[in-house]
């Protein structure tokens, strides 16, 4: 008989999946305020200084990036769809990032009339192609746990040298998946049939991904080879898309895994054959076919299978322990999740 689950149910926790580094040290909150966290991204090229779209380096405070781009396109005079950014960054939070805006004539717009509450034009400068999503190299994090309580500083400091020189399950967080769950949800109604708008059902379509994903990477957290190469595993070269075989798994391969430089991956789930080894392939098959409604609703809707790396570098990490205060400053690279440094530190409320 196949050991499956049906789709998890939204009306509980999501699960709580293998930590790497033991359990939480601490208890604690985040996001007490907007000032205690802090995005500053980091774009992937130069601008020409010159062309048709207008950049624009924003910081903005408890306001989504969406709503901002909606402001910019009202001010411009321009549509929605003509406004760029490389991604989506957290309201509850002080966060700086690059915008576009076409040009809607010889002109351009007068940016320094652009009033927005919480938004905030910090440079400006001219590029010839709109940004698009993912064009960013990555963000810069700074965050204070509050209220902290649990172990004595020097175990903090041991786990978080550890996090530094050997990273973490490179986990999507809680919030790709919606509140309580709700994006899976979603994803349900998308599998029956149920039209949804393009920006719904694409949101529903990565959640599921994203959830079959996280049961790969922490089964293999669980058997300890999520930092580890298995034979034939496509390995991801750090900080980039782009990955390789390992047919063989020699010094090199070992020397260049211990400094980070490339990582082992996992499947994001969809149409065609598992690029990895026989051991990983029939690892992601067997969970995949837990989940037979995500495995086939992924593949009818279209997606290709792709790969992602199971381990995330943690970046220039530094900290501060101040009274019951604990502030922590790294990058990450795009398409990564704060909080899956977070949850290898401290437990956060509702966890």
């Amino acid at each position: 008989m196949t050991d499956w689950s049906p789709m998890p149910s939204t009306s509980h926790p999501l699960p709580d999946w293998q930590r790497a580094h033991g359990s939480p040290l601490l208890q604690g909150l985040i996001k007490q305020s907007t000032s205690e966290f802090i995005v500053t991204e980091s774009l992937a090229y130069d601008f020409t200084g010159d062309g048709e779209h207008d950049y624009l380096w924003i910081e903005k405070e408890g306001a989504n990036t969406t709503w901002v781009a909606r402001g910019l396109a009202r001010h411009a005079g321009i549509a929605l769809r003509d406004v760029g950014y490389a991604g989506l960054k957290d309201r509850h939070a002080i966060t700086r990032q690059w915008f576009s805006a076409r040009r809607p004539s010889g002109v351009g717009t007068n940016w320094d009339t652009f009033d927005l509450e919480g938004v905030r034009i910090l440079e400006t400068g001219r590029h010839q192609r709109k940004l698009k999503r993912g064009a960013h190299s990555g963000n810069r994090f700074r965050i204070a746990v509050r209220e902290v309580k649990g172990s004595e500083e020097t175990f903090i400091s041991d786990r978080l040298t550890v996090i530094r020189e050997k990273g973490v399950p490179n986990y999507f967080g809680a919030q790709r998946f919606g509140r309580d769950g709700s994006n899976l949800s979603l994803a349900e109604d998308v599998f029956a049939g149920k039209r949804l708008k393009r920006e719904l059902r694409s949101m529903a379509l990565s959640a599921a991904r994203s959830f079959l994903f996280n049961e790969i990477l922490s089964s293999r957290v669980t058997d300890g080879s999520w930092d580890q190469a298995l034979p034939g595993d496509a390995l991801n070269l750090n900080g980039t898309g782009s990955f390789f075989i390992a047919e063989e798994i020699d010094d090199e391969v070992n020397t260049r895994l211990r400094s980070l430089d490339v990582h082992p991956t996992g499947a994001l789930w969809g149409r065609g054959d598992i690029q990895g080894g026989r051991q990983s392939a029939t690892n992601e098959r067997r969970i995949a076919d837990r989940y037979p409604d995500i495995r086939d609703g992924l593949e009818r809707a279209g997606l290709d299978m792709a790969r992602r790396a199971l381990r995330l570098a943690v970046t220039d990490l530094q900290w501060e322990i101040d009274a019951n205060k604990l502030w922590l400053e790294f990058s990450l690279g795009r398409g990564s999740f704060a909080t899956a440094v977070l949850r290898e530190i401290v437990s956060l409320p509702g966890e």
